[in-house]
């Protein structure tokens, strides 16, 4: 099953194979926190911020979720690196 992000419980996202997929797609938008515990504050974890979630949706006849990650990777391939 594929995962996308959402919002207030809409996919704003398109879907991926994985659930890394979408988490990568939503570090790489700005939207992961890295939030320090309070009982293991020296290791941050990677927070969605605004509630945003990430969870398995339906497969859309008409989305490739394959293809919405070669897409992406290809396009992070293009962006210049600093």
């Amino acid at each position: 099953m594929p995962y996308a992000l959402f919002s207030d419980g809409a996919k704003i996202s398109k879907s991926y194979p994985t659930e890394a997929d979408v988490w990568k797609l939503a570090r790489k938008s700005g939207l992961v926190v890295d939030v320090a515990m309070e009982d293991d504050g020296a290791n941050p974890h990677p927070l969605l911020d605004n509630d945003y979630e990430i969870r398995p949706c339906p497969t859309d006849p008409l989305e490739d979720p394959e293809q919405n990650r070669a897409d992406a990777e290809r396009e992070a391939d293009r962006e210049p690196q600093f």
